[in-house]
């Protein structure tokens, strides 16, 4: 399952999370080690420029959103915690999507509609907000 979220970034905050995603890369050994206990195929983050904005869109294949975004927040994993911790200070809100086509090759597909899911990390208030 490919899961997307659309996240807002703080202006003020586009060094650290290039920097923060810098480092994760340098880390691929630990991040794989999450990957592996949230049944994480495949991520990747793309930084849009947008009039009202920097956004970054978070692509995630998974195999069980539900799962993977249950064993992030109990993750105990060191990177895990840095992740949660650089997302809260960065991020300012989800922007809302809607699914208008999925499909995949084997016949499996979902019903279009508004994005409800999305990793979840706690934001400065104590609330959770996507990742």
């Amino acid at each position: 399952m490919i899961h997307l979220s659309v996240l807002r970034l703080r202006p003020d905050k586009l060094d650290r999370l290039t920097d923060w995603f810098s480092e994760a890369n340098e880390r691929g050994d630990e991040v794989r080690q999450t990957f592996a206990q949230e049944g994480v195929r495949h991520e990747q983050a793309y930084l849009l420029h947008t009039a009202d904005g920097p956004l970054v869109i978070y692509v995630e294949e998974v195999k069980d959103i539900v799962a993977a975004e249950a064993a992030f927040r109990s993750s105990t994993i060191p990177i895990d915690a840095e992740h949660k911790a650089v997302m809260a200070e960065v991020i300012d809100g989800k922007v809302d999507t809607t699914l208008l086509f999925d499909m995949t090759a084997d016949g499996g597909r979902t019903q279009p509609g508004p994005d409800v899911q999305g990793i979840t990390v706690p934001d400065t208030s104590g609330h959770s907000r996507p990742r």
